[in-house]
């Protein structure tokens, strides 16, 4: 999506296809690592020599020098049979491999996987949704609810809509349960949800579980854990702690791709009570600049978009009563099902100067 080159989709298409577990479903339909399915054969189908395990986060508890008491950072996960973290991680294969069969042009396997991901998403939901609690548990024979059990699925995009509004507000409890490589599926969530504000306020926290406590402890770049005593041995160089370095620009900014290479591009900006933000995206076709002025009465976007790339443009629902103008002319707008958005539709290249009043 970023660059519009399929070649590394192309060259490991074989592996990734035996790599989205199916080979590990029961006749439940879904996944499981612990019930004799992890053949040699399976094994081999992979390429992988080791010891397959379910993982929902790391550290977990009692290893790499944790204490039982100083718990992991799977907030308690209870692991059974039936996984809602691995699991939900087989839908999105599954959704992944249907977009990637589409791009090659294998259109046959692109229809089985989209068919399979839409069965496996039903079945997923009577199966791991509690009803009577109004969110995730973690698994087939635990009352147990994570914050991992529901982040995934919202950062999915497998949580019916009249479901999510419980199933984040159970997230607000569990706060930063989870590690510097959890956060990412955790800031995706929250802003998936539309739920900016308290997306904000897990960006810029001060305590030891936070990015601010990265730059308090010393380091210059972002550590492997948010601190040593969560993990002993971490390093002080780790790409996956650096969350803030991509959802700035995708979800606050909100500048991602529509199409392969920038064809199209989202600009859907989040910036909850931030009064000002500043931003230059770099693309392959070109740098996108926006410059947000966010003051009562009036949310002001200037925004540059490069040459041969068409754009969608929304703004926040900041009042049931407004009024949009780009560069000066009063613009058609429509609301957004489901999420507090104004959509100005599509918007070719070129410089605007995007208000609206209230």
């Amino acid at each position: 999506m970023y660059t519009g080159d399929s070649r590394s989709l192309k060259a490991n298409y074989d592996i990734l296809k035996a790599r989205n577990l199916m080979q590990l479903r029961e006749k439940n339909g879904l996944i499981s690592s612990t019930t004799g399915l992890l053949t040699p054969e399976f094994l081999s189908s992979i390429r992988f020599n080791g010891q397959v395990r379910d993982i929902v986060d790391w550290p977990h508890t009692g290893i790499l020098g944790l204490n039982k008491h100083e718990g992991g950072e799977a907030d308690g996960f209870v692991f059974t049979d039936y996984n809602a973290v691995t699991n939900a991680y087989h839908y999105e294969a599954l959704k992944l491999m249907g977009k990637i069969a589409g791009v090659l042009g294998v259109q046959d396997e692109s229809s089985f996987y989209n068919k399979e991901a839409n069965l496996f998403l039903g079945r997923y939901n009577k199966f791991f949704f509690n009803d009577k609690k109004g969110y995730y548990v973690d698994g087939d024979t635990t009352s147990h609810s994570s914050l991992h059990a529901n982040m995934f699925p919202v950062a999915f995009g497998m949580v019916p809509q009249n479901k999510m509004n419980r199933v984040v507000d159970f997230i607000h409890t569990r706060k930063m349960a989870c590690s510097v490589y959890g956060s990412q599926f955790l800031m995706d969530a929250l802003y998936d949800a539309s739920d900016a504000e308290y997306a904000l306020s897990m960006l810029t926290k001060t305590d030891d579980r936070g990015w601010y406590n990265m730059i308090r402890v010393g380091s210059t770049i972002s550590l492997e854990a948010w601190d040593n005593k969560y993990k002993p041995n971490q390093d002080w160089n780790h790409a996956w702690g650096a969350v803030p370095a991509n959802i700035i620009p995708r979800k606050l900014m909100g500048v991602e791709p529509l199409l392969p290479g920038f064809d199209k591009v989202r600009i859907k900006p989040q910036l909850a009570s931030l009064s000002w933000a500043k931003a230059v995206i770099p693309t392959i076709k070109g740098a996108i600049s926006l410059e947000i002025e966010n003051k009562k009465g009036e949310f002001r976007m200037q925004v540059t978009i490069p040459a041969n790339m068409e754009s969608e443009v929304y703004l926040p629902l900041l009042s049931n009563k407004y009024e949009v103008k780009a560069n000066g002319v009063i613009q058609k707008t429509t609301r957004e099902k489901n999420a507090p958005f104004i959509s100005l539709g599509n918007i070719p290249s070129g410089a605007y100067t995007i208000t609206m009043t209230y």
